[in-house]
């Protein structure tokens, strides 16, 4: 524009920033634009959804008989999902489309880090050495933060919008603190990045550990020696000039993997199986359901045989009545096993209930609604219908895996309850809300050593033990089994945790006895404070935290995303 004489300033170009009430600005900026040859530039278009019409329509009128030299710019954020994109066809298809893609991996993340800044920036602080140091590391930090979205929940809980702005703006705070203070304030500098400019967007507890962890590893006073890797094999470089930074990073920075995150391998594969599970879901819910040649009749035999199938395994309702009669005594293990069943009646019963419906509607005796219709199409996609989750627990399995899993749940249950005994070892999976029957082993141990509640924790022992060889419960606390671990594995011989197998993505763990011990016994030498998830969602699935013993630091594992997950 400044080289063709078109500015601001002169007043040939029109820049609308478009949100709530800029609509009236933007049809006045194209109306004048389009009669003296200006420019006008509309930031921001999917701000103002209802006014995209009338957009559209105006580029048409203006584009007919307007003056030569006017044109017109548009800005738009790119829609979440397909499902959401709202930019009219006659927009997209006139104009000439610019995408503007994040740089992928780490590599050009790191390069386009560091384009934000010019030499002026390295020689600007009097500490150049500390400066140039932390800068370096900064702008590593915030590649590896912002390209660890691509792994999924592995990587972050929740994704995070981190922008160039988080960077520029610590870089002049670690600027205004080295010219400030004598000595580095080295915590002052950490919090100040990983709580307040990063830290800002986190809103999970345990991604804000990750960030603190990243930056405790990155930037310490041991940078300065350039005794600190930034990945392996990759160390933090001396002091130098901004183009050797580039050459630097092109000459030393190793091949992309995980392993630059500080995670294993394995998770770019969990990531990549369930990038291909999701097309290959797309693509099956394309296909036409009805073929002309079964006469639209093949679909309904094939639901038909599913809803059979299910009907007829489904055991019958616990009856609660004759259990509260059974339970003389109410131990936090009999609750637990009470509240358990009645929830398993609640979602049977939905399951019977809805099934029943769309049995009668497939043989003409009921008309179809659309909840019936819903239901017909997950039988058939093998998914679990949203009517049946609505009651269920969280659970990322097919259709097929999940009432097997269903079933198993109720035979456990039935066991259980038969003389409320509990069993040898407990699957911790096989409960609608895993929460419960943890603090009731707290609760127990409590009633029985007259210890407060509110001063109690567990204590996790893995022992070397499978299912199998566990015949008698312990004499306090209890066993459970079916965890897996996700990131990392469990190492039998030295009772640690160990870096995981490649292609093994989510080994079992070992029998875990778990028991009620006063806060101040608990171990905090040498252990990793592991969450433990529902599924691999995590984020809202949060169910315990478990301290695991670890012969290497705890914050490899953090950064590794270590977790252990109820269903593999």
């Amino acid at each position: 524009g400044t080289r063709l004489n078109f500015t601001i300033d002169n007043g040939k170009i029109h820049n609308v920033s478009l949100g709530q009430g800029q609509e009236v600005v933007a049809e006045h900026a194209m109306e004048v634009a389009a009669a003296e040859g200006h420019w006008v530039i509309l930031q921001n278009i999917h701000l103002v959804a209802r006014w995209l019409g009338t957009l559209e329509k105006l580029v048409e009128q203006h584009s007919q008989a307007s003056h030569p030299e006017y044109r017109l710019f548009m800005s738009a954020e790119p829609a979440p999902t397909p499902e959401s994109h709202i930019i009219p066809q006659g927009l997209l298809d006139n104009s000439i489309k610019i995408t503007s893609e994040p740089p992928t991996g780490m590599r050009a993340n790191l390069h386009g880090a560091l384009d934000l800044f010019s030499q002026e920036t390295l020689e600007q602080c009097s500490k150049e050495t500390e400066f140039r140091c932390i800068l370096f590391a900064l702008c590593y930090f915030h590649a590896a933060v912002a390209e660890r979205r691509r792994f999924g929940t592995q990587g972050w809980n929740r994704p995070y919008p981190f922008n160039n702005g988080d960077l520029t703006v610590s870089v002049n705070v670690l600027h205004n603190y080295l010219e400030a203070n004598a000595k580095v304030p080295w915590d002052d500098l950490r919090y100040l990045f990983g709580e307040i400019m990063y830290g800002g967007h986190i809103t999970d507890d345990w991604d804000r550990r990750l960030c603190r962890t990243y930056l405790s590893e990155y930037v310490q006073p041991e940078m300065l020696d350039g005794e600190v890797a930034l990945a392996p094999g990759f160390m933090i470089p001396p002091r130098l000039d901004y183009e050797a930074y580039h050459q630097y990073i092109d000459d030393n920075l190793p091949g992309e993997s995980p392993h630059l995150y500080g995670l294993h391998p394995n998770a770019e594969m969990g990531f990549l199986t369930v990038t291909s599970e999701r097309l290959f879901r797309t693509v099956l819910e394309l296909q036409p359901k009805e073929s002309d040649a079964a006469g639209g009749s093949g679909t309904s035999r094939e639901e038909q045989a599913i809803l059979d199938e299910i009907l007829g395994q489904l055991p019958e309702p616990f009856n609660m009545e004759d259990m509260m009669a059974k339970a003389k005594e109410k131990t936090p293990y009999t609750v637990v096993a009470l509240q358990e069943c009645e929830r398993m009646n609640i979602l049977t019963h939905e399951i019977r209930r809805s099934l029943k419906e769309l049995d009668l509607g497939l043989q003409g005796e009921l008309t179809i609604t659309s909840e019936m219709e819903e239901l017909g199409n997950a039988l058939f996609y093998d998914s679990v219908p949203e009517s049946w989750t609505r009651y269920a627990y969280p659970s990322l399995l097919s259709l097929a895996t999940w009432y097997a899993d269903l079933l198993l749940r109720i035979r456990e249950l039935e066991v259980w309850s038969t003389d409320f005994v509990l069993p040898a070892t407990v699957w911790l999976a096989g409960f609608f809300n895993p929460q419960s029957f943890l603090t009731a082993i707290m609760q127990s141990t409590a009633r029985k050593r007259q210890w407060p509640l509110d001063k109690m924790c567990l204590a996790v022992d893995v022992t070397k033990k499978i299912r199998e060889d566990i015949t008698f419960p312990p004499r306090e606390g209890s066993y459970v089994h079916g965890l897996f671990m996700e990131g990392a594995r469990w190492d039998v011989p030295s009772g640690s945790i160990a870096d995981a197998r490649m292609k093994e993505l989510t080994p079992e763990m070992p029998v875990i006895l778990l028991r009620a011990v006063p806060v101040d016994r608990m171990d905090t030498i040498n252990i990793y404070e592991c969450p433990v998830y529902k599924t691999r969602t995590r984020g809202p699935t949060y169910v315990w935290t478990f301290n695991l013993k670890t012969k290497e630091k705890a914050a490899k594992w953090v950064l590794a995303g270590v977790a252990l997950l109820l269903e593999a």
